[in-house]
């Protein structure tokens, strides 16, 4: 019998190729005839584009085109907004700019040559005549009277204005017995996935079909949309994201001005036509998040009972809106995390600036929101004194109160229920690992060393696997391998590891038998894609049902074979037999074979369509709501401002867990995502809306030297609303991180009465606190 696989720790499958030197990247690909393109992009953040002379450039013998905006025709089109919503004002970006630019780096030209130098070479004899314009680099800045207008349409830039809440919040403010205020301040980072952006797309002029390769996080929405910009029908044009796509954390789960630019040409052309993003374009055009500032009151009684939560959330859009309000929203209903608040409220103001527009990264708005929240639960332990994890216990819904209705809708307009979670026990279990019941002993001896260490917390609800759907076909071939095909696409997640667990339990095969294929619009109709922590709900539920209607058209072909009941056949190790008969079976091959209709004089059961295989698309009700808290331990050097991370403690729920290694390795990575926000990644932009950090050597990431290794502990309430059970977690390690940093900072600085209201805490910016407090 072959043995159970989920909940097992299978290695991961897709580590020898990448291990050995093996994977394939868009990069990679080449294709005969093959041109390379580049693309010229603004200098400034604001500017009037008065004439465009591309003369010198289309003379070179290398360059096969030059395109500008007016070269486009039909396909001068506005990108299409993803998220349509009757509460913003949209504007959306161009293939190329026309008329006016609005951030530094928007897209000018593309250059398409014999070879990426030759490109390169031709930008520079591209001659644009700009009119420089003030620009809008700051969102605060940007909503006051007189400021420059990003849109000249848009009043006072202010993209969208909406408040969401419940219960009575002015009498819980006015009946509290204390009520604290706080503003805070989140930085603007990026991705910064080891792969950058990269399109490759081939024209056949024959059949009228375009191909393009993507590094892609949405092959599926790149085709919807390319078939839109190009005006063509969506079957005419396949998009595939290669095996390997090198990292992805939310910037490229969107359609970006290449993906429309570079099938144009390969059209336009005749040839295939591949850009490939190097690092400086990602700092000037891939997409950005975390930036906003929250203005934060909580009441509450004095026995640190919290009464009421509201927020005024100013929230930085960029220059356009390519995923509407997702975002911001997301950040307002995230902020009440795992607490019970009798009332709350967030007025979200979300602001155009002429800088690289936002859309998700890794948490996608949730770090900030738990930021705020959990930095007030802090102010109010030490207002209150009471212990941090105190306070927290005694405001935390409990287990016996799920499903809980908090009141307000979420992004997917369904009201958001927690559906399972058991908040007390993740928080039980976080101070356990990390020894925080004999901290403070620790502490003082630390204190009499001349050291300062201190210990934070950050708890968070995340919501997880939202539809509309994923998909998977499970089909079983004449050599009885299966066949996977998802159209859900991985970027390091593990989906040829998980899925096949879930394909190998249900049809009793070891999991090596399961051939899986994803991301590939041409092998399967529908998809959505892989962000927002969704494809374990989403495709491992649709590969569960597949698999389980795969499994019952075998018994039921081979109950005609065998001639027994269905009841008394079970499958196992490749083949159908009777239950106690093992030596009387039918192999799965043989099977495929006969349900082919390839077996002479068979006739398949009534109901029982041809072929052994199915194909099945999840659709869930509503979000999975994941949960868990994190606690960590820092010394912080108090001359140099310099921090070391001592030791950090998950505990998570995400549901029943498929494989607990990936999962721990989803969370260890979040959690090195977080400590880059907390201490290192900060976009900096000047008045003229110009990045001056754009390289590695200015922007700082985390290396191994700086992240430990999480202890992790797996808390498994299982979720009722799908079949597998499971929920998210691949934002989890990242979403509460900053916020138990910056507590644990404070903390390790109390002696000097130090407060951390914003991240990231560079060694400057903790100097620049001590110096605020006379140290």
């Amino acid at each position: 019998m072959s043995r159970a696989v989920f909940g097992a720790r299978v290695e991961r499958r897709e580590d020898l190729p990448l291990l050995t030197g093996c994977g394939t990247y868009t990069d990679d690909l080449k294709l005969p005839g093959m041109l390379h393109a580049a693309v010229l992009r603004s200098p400034h953040a604001r500017a009037r584009i008065r004439s465009i002379d591309v003369s010198a450039a289309r003379s070179l013998s290398s360059v096969a085109a030059v395109f500008i905006n007016s070269d486009l025709g039909a396909s001068d089109k506005e990108i299409p907004l993803l998220q349509p919503n009757p509460l913003l004002l949209p504007r959306m970006q161009r293939l190329l700019a026309k008329d006016e630019i609005r951030y530094a780096g928007e897209a000018v030209a593309l250059v398409v040559a014999d070879d990426r130098y030759a490109a390169e070479d031709a930008l520079d004899l591209i001659e644009v005549a700009y009119d420089p314009l003030p620009a809008v680099s700051d969102l605060l800045s940007g909503l006051e009277e007189g400021s420059p207008l990003v849109h000249s349409d848009i009043p006072g830039n202010l993209a969208s204005r909406f408040t969401l809440g419940f219960g009575d919040i002015e009498a819980a403010f006015s009946g509290a017995e204390l009520v604290l205020k706080q503003r805070f301040k989140t930085h603007r980072g990026g991705g910064h996935s080891m792969e950058c952006r990269a399109v490759l797309a081939e024209y056949d002029r024959r059949a009228n079909r375009i191909t393009m390769w993507s590094a892609t996080q949405a092959p599926h929405l790149i085709a919807r949309l390319a078939s839109e910009i190009l005006g063509v029908e969506e079957w005419q044009i396949r998009v595939i994201a290669p095996p390997d796509v090198g990292g992805g954390f939310g910037p490229k789960a969107m359609f970006y001005a290449e993906e429309g630019l570079v099938p144009f040409a390969a059209r336009a052309l005749g040839r295939p036509v591949k850009w490939t993003e190097d690092r400086r374009e990602h700092f000037l055009a891939a997409t950005q998040e975390r930036d906003q500032h929250h203005e934060a009151e909580i009441a509450l009684t004095r026995d640190g009972k919290v009464l009421g939560f509201r927020d005024l959330v100013t929230f930085d859009t960029g220059a356009y809106v390519p995923w509407g309000i997702v975002e911001p929203w997301i950040t307002a209903a995230t902020i009440p995390g795992p607490y019970k608040l009798p009332t709350f409220q967030v007025d979200m103001r979300v602001v155009y600036t002429n800088k690289v527009p936002v859309t998700p990264v890794r948490g996608a708005g949730r770090p900030q929101a738990v930021f705020a929240m959990e930095r007030m639960m802090d102010l109010a332990a030490r207002e209150l004194n009471l212990d941090p994890a105190e306070i927290r216990r005694r405001n935390l819904i409990q287990p016996h109160e799920m499903p809980y209705k908090m009141g307000i809708v979420y992004r997917d307009g369904a009201a958001v229920t927690y559906d399972s979670g058991d908040y007390p026990a993740c928080l039980q279990k976080a101070q356990e690992l990390a020894g925080y019941n004999t901290f403070r002993e620790k502490q003082i001896r630390a204190h009499k060393e001349g050291r300062f260490i201190g210990i934070g917390i950050g708890l968070y609800v995340e919501g997880t696997g939202l539809g509309p759907y994923e998909g998977a076909i499970i089909k079983i071939d004449s050599s009885g391998k299966v066949l996977l095909t998802t159209g859900a696409t991985p970027q390091g997640q593990g989906h040829a590891t998980t899925l096949a667990q879930i394909a190998a339990d249900e049809l009793s095969l070891d999991v090596n038998e399961i051939a899986v294929l994803t991301g590939d619009t041409g092998a399967i109709p529908f998809g959505v894609g892989t962000f927002a922590s969704r494809i374990a709900v989403n495709a491992g539920n649709s590969v569960l049902l597949a698999a389980r209607e795969v499994r019952e058209k075998a018994i039921a072909i081979a109950s005609n074979l065998l001639e027994a009941a269905n009841d008394d056949l079970e499958m196992a190790n490749g083949s159908v037999f009777v239950r106690g008969a093992p030596t009387k079976a039918v192999s799965l091959g043989a099977l495929a074979v006969t349900a082919a209709g390839a077996r002479p004089g068979y006739t398949l059961p009534p109901g029982v369509e041809p072929g052994l295989q199915a194909t099945h698309y999840f659709s869930p009700s509503q979000a999975a709501y994941a949960s868990g808290a994190h606690v960590v331990t820092v010394e912080v050097n108090a001359r140099t401002g310099d921090v070391k991370v001592l030791d950090y403690a998950v505990a998570h729920d995400c549901g029943r867990v498929i494989n607990p290694m990936i999962v721990e390795g989803q969370i260890q990575g979040g959690v090195a995502h977080g400590i880059g926000n907390c201490f290192y990644e900060e976009l900096i932009y000047d008045n003229d809306g110009q990045l001056l950090n754009a390289s590695f050597m200015d922007y700082l990431l985390p290396t191994t030297n700086e992240v430990p290794t999480a202890k992790i502990a797996h808390i498994e309430v299982v979720c009722p609303l799908n079949p597998l059970g499971v929920k998210g977690v691949g934002e989890g390690g990242t979403i509460p991180a900053a916020a138990a940093f910056a507590a644990a900072v404070e903390d390790a600085l109390r002696p000097f009465g130090v407060t951390v209201t914003e991240v990231p805490l560079s060694p400057e910016k903790i100097r620049k606190l001590l110096r605020g407090v006379g140290r």
